[in-house]
């Protein structure tokens, strides 16, 4: 068996060039379907992670009517005990008690139908954490007016590009900006130009928090007050003027444009509830075992007026596009992989037709057919080898810096897709099965593909061989 692998790999390099090009097509086959299968996922994950785990959440408890008829009175009555024996359950990793309804938000001339959110703000911070998100650096025409005179003309320009942009942090705005070291002092000036003095909720507080584009649309900043007017439990009326305390910037353009967070006290007294809520949001350590953490939490409170659903029902859209575009991501790699099988197969089939010859002296004088199949079936073995772990070693550096610095789509492009609704960010997934499929896929492409000189090999007629017929 030594002798015979060393016959392979040596005869490998007889021909550098056809080995060159055979291992080449491999190569380039695995490093773009792993290159292609890290952005799918990793646009999926983000996807689910900017609307589910950072908002909505992957499961829910509701009033069994509310999925139906999102009204605020299909409310349930809440507990603190209720709370604890959602978090003891296995898999969860949190749990949040929130009230959401629809109203009418006004300031001025300008007013715009809103989402309210009631939250308990030191438990959200488990979960969407909004005081993360608090924005708390915003360049805008006034201020970008205000560092003419102080700043040079090249920084100037580069506030001008990020015009009306929110940061959460004086990093995000010095990356944003390309600030070095040497440049604090200018750094400085800007951050005090664009400081913006957003606040939290504490948990009596009477305030608001806006999110960004909806604190843009409506001419509010921290400080100002809005006028929310909607309807409250069981046909009351509901209005109220509130303070903004801070505003939000949200990952999901859908909910940056229409949210409004007010403590679950604030809400209680604006909508003319008493210890209701319209969900509990809930987060789960292992995604994969969500069925059954919702099985579970089914069998806890089958005896209450409550129901359990999953984030597949209460965002379906989100599941019919995610399951849409990994079917067109799988139809091409499967069209890659086909022409990619052809080419390694018309490979081979001009390295048969090649050494014919050379096959029929090898068995005329005395070589078995099946060490010359086992030679040749090694050779491919090797060259598959050769460029499957080139491709996945290639890709290696591809992904990572995917994965750290994501696509960021920019210009037209970018404003379309916010306005319908998606986060124009695209980061590759981090290293998974998908990663080594692909590598075996190929490999099991390879190994179809010897069937034919293995077949040609084992009916070889030495004589014509030799001849050239």
């Amino acid at each position: 068996m030594k002798d015979i692998i060393k016959i392979a790999w040596r005869n490998l390099w007889r021909n550098r060039r056809r080995t060159i090009i055979t291992a080449s097509s491999i190569f380039f086959a695995i490093f773009f379907a792993i290159v292609m299968r890290s952005f799918q996922i990793g646009t999926y994950k983000h996807m689910v992670k900017i609307s589910i785990e950072s908002y909505l959440g992957y499961l829910q408890i509701q009033n069994p009517d509310y999925f139906d008829d999102p009204s605020i009175d299909n409310v349930f009555e809440f507990t603190l005990e209720m709370l604890e024996e959602i978090t003891k359950t296995v898999n969860v990793k949190v749990a949040v008690p929130r009230i959401e309804s629809f109203a009418l938000a006004s300031t001025g001339m300008l007013s715009k139908g809103v989402m309210l959110t009631g939250i308990s703000p030191e438990k959200e911070k488990e979960m969407s954490n909004p005081e993360q998100k608090l924005v708390h650096y915003a360049v805008t025409d006034k201020a970008i007016e205000h560092l003419q005179q102080k700043i040079k003309p090249d920084v100037i320009e580069l506030l001008k590009i990020h015009n009306n942009t929110s940061f959460s942090s004086a990093e995000k705005l010095a990356t944003a900006l390309d600030f070095q070291t040497e440049d604090s002092l200018i750094l400085q000036t800007v951050l005090a130009q664009t400081h913006v003095a957003s606040g939290y909720l504490s948990e009596n507080d009477e305030g608001v928090l806006i999110s960004d584009r909806l604190s843009k649309y409506l001419k509010v900043s921290v400080g100002d007050s809005i006028i929310l007017i909607g309807q409250g439990y069981q046909g009351s009326s509901a209005a109220g003027i509130y303070p903004v305390r801070g505003i939000v910037k949200l990952p999901s353009p859908e909910l940056d444009n229409k949210l409004v967070y007010m403590t679950l006290g604030n809400i209680n007294t604006f909508l003319g509830l008493s210890e209701q809520v319209t969900s509990i949001a809930i987060n789960i350590e292992n995604t994969d075992e969500m069925y059954k953490t919702e099985t579970v939490l089914k069998q806890t409170f089958e005896n209450t007026k409550t129901c359990v659903k999953n984030w597949e029902e209460l965002s379906p859209a989100l599941k019919q596009q995610i399951e849409s575009d990994s079917v067109s991501g799988i139809l091409f790699l499967v069209i890659l992989y086909v022409i990619i099988f052809f080419g390694i197969f018309g490979t081979l089939l001009m390295m048969i037709s090649e050494r014919m010859r050379e096959f029929g002296i090898m068995v005329a004088i005395g070589m078995k057919k099946f060490k010359l199949v086992l030679i040749v079936v090694m050779e491919m073995l090797f060259l598959s080898l050769i460029g499957i772990f080139a491709g996945m070693a290639a890709s290696v550096p591809v992904i990572l810096y995917g994965y750290y610095f994501p696509v960021k789509l920019t210009g037209e492009i970018k404003d379309m897709m916010i306005e319908l609704g998606m986060d124009p960010v695209f980061p590759f997934a981090w290293f998974g099965d998908y990663f080594y499929i692909q590598g075996v896929i190929v490999f099991i492409m390879i190994l179809v593909a010897c069937i034919y000189p293995v077949r040609t090999i084992l009916k070889l007629n030495a004589i014509e061989a030799i001849r050239g017929k």
